[in-house]
C-alpha cells in the first residue's frame, strides 16, 4: 500500500481542519497516512475546540500510522506539509535522513519554501497523488565545528542558513574570517551569518544580503553590523569553504544557530568550517513558476509601467 507522510503546524487550527481534509482524501483514494508520533502526542493535548473532532478519530481509532520520525520518513514516498516555512523547515529535519520529497502547503505569511495554497488542497493531493509534479532540489550548507585543538565537537546541515551571533545583547563578538585556507577580515560584530541561495529571502535578506536565485550553486557569508570598513557579503562556489573563528581575545561567548531551530554554544578559540553540502533536499513543485514571479507575489513588490519585449523579429 502507498503511504505519505503528513506533518502539520499543530499549533493552528486552520492547518488541523486542512490535515483532516488531506486524510479523508488519501483515505478516499486508498493511501495510508503515517504521522509522526511527537505530533500526534502534540495534537490530542491540545484543548478540546482546538481539533476538529473527525481528526481526532482518525489519530486515535487506526485510521493513521503513527511512527517515529525515522521509521516514518523510511515508510512513506513523499510527504506533505501543512504550515508555513517553519514547517517545512522542521519536516525535513525529520525525513532528510531518508531523502522523501516534501511538498509544502502555505498556512504561513510570507513562504518561499511552501507552493499551494490551501484553497486547492483538494486539487493538490490529487496532483500529488497522480505522480503529477516536479522535483526541485535545493542545496544545503555542511557545518562542522571544532574545538581550540581543532578536533571536531559538532556536525550539523542547514538548508537556510548557520547564524553566529553574540550571546550576550549589549556586547560584541570578534570573529577572523578564512576563506579557502586563508585569511580575509577580523572584526568585531553582532555576529556573522552563512546562507544558501534558499535562505536568501529569509535572515540573509533583512541582514542585506542580496537575493541569490535557488538554481545557483553558491552559498554566502554576510557580517551581522561589523566594526569594519570592509563588511559586505560575499558569495562563494561550491568548490570553497568558509571558516569562522572565535578569536582567542573574546570574552563574551557566541551561539550557532541551524535554521533558526537548532543551535550550540560557542567560546573563545573555536571555530566553524562551511561549505556546500554534497546532499540536497527535496522540493515537491506542482508549476514551474519562475522565480522572479515569486518574488513579486511574495514580497508585493510594483511593477507598475513594465512593458516587457514583444515578439522577436529576424
Amino acid at each position: 500500500m502507498r503511504r505519505f507522510l503528513l506533518y502539520v503546524h499543530t499549533g493552528r487550527r486552520a492547518a488541523l481542519r486542512a490535515m483532516l481534509t488531506v486524510l479523508e482524501e488519501l483515505r478516499r483514494r486508498g493511501v495510508r497516512a503515517v504521522v509522526v508520533d511527537e505530533q500526534v502526542d502534540e495534537i490530542l493535548s491540545l484543548p478540546e475546540d482546538q481539533a476538529p473532532p473527525r481528526l481526532l478519530t482518525f489519530l486515535t481509532n487506526g485510521g493513521v500510522d503513527v511512527l517515529d520520525a525515522v521509521s516514518a520518513a523510511d515508510a512513506v514516498e513523499l510527504g506533505i506539509v501543512l504550515g508555513g516555512d517553519g514547517t517545512i523547515l522542521r519536516a525535513l529535519e525529520a525525513v532528510r535522513e531518508a531523502d522523501i520529497p516534501v511538498h509544502g502547503v502555505n498556512l504561513g505569511h510570507v513562504g518561499f519554501l511552501a507552493e499551494s495554497e490551501v484553497e486547492d488542497l483538494s486539487i493538490t493531493v490529487a496532483r500529488l497523488l497522480d505522480g503529477d509534479y516536479e522535483i526541485e532540489k535545493r542545496s544545503t550548507l555542511d557545518i562542522a565545528v571544532l574545538d581550540e585543538h581543532d578536533e571536531q565537537i559538532g556536525h550539523h546541515w542547514a538548508l537556510n542558513e548557520a547564524s553566529l551571533e553574540k550571546a550576550d545583547r549589549q556586547k560584541m563578538i570578534n570573529v577572523a574570517i578564512e576563506i579557502d585556507g586563508r585569511p580575509v577580515s577580523s572584526f568585531g560584530a553582532d555576529g556573522v551569518l552563512l546562507s544558501t541561495p534558499t535562505g536568501s529571502t529569509a535572515y540573509a535578506f533583512s541582514a542585506g544580503g542580496p537575493v541569490i536565485w535557488p538554481e545557483v550553486d553558491a552559498m554566502m557569508l554576510i557580517p551581522l553590523a561589523a566594526h569594519a570598513l570592509f563588511a559586505r557579503p560575499l558569495v562563494l562556489g561550491r568548490s570553497s569553504e568558509i571558516a569562522v573563528e572565535m578569536t582567542m581575545d573574546n570574552r563574551e561567548d557566541a551561539i550557532l544557530t541551524l535554521d533558526g531551530r537548532r543551535g550550540e554554544d560557542i567560546v573563545a578559540g573555536m571555530r566553524i568550517e562551511a561549505r556546500l553540502s554534497e546532499h540536497s533536499v527535496r522540493l515537491v513543485r506542482l508549476a514551474p513558476t519562475p522565480f522572479a514571479d515569486r518574488l513579486v507575489e511574495k514580497f508585493q513588490l510594483p511593477v507598475v509601467g513594465w512593458r516587457g519585449r514583444g515578439p522577436r523579429t529576424r
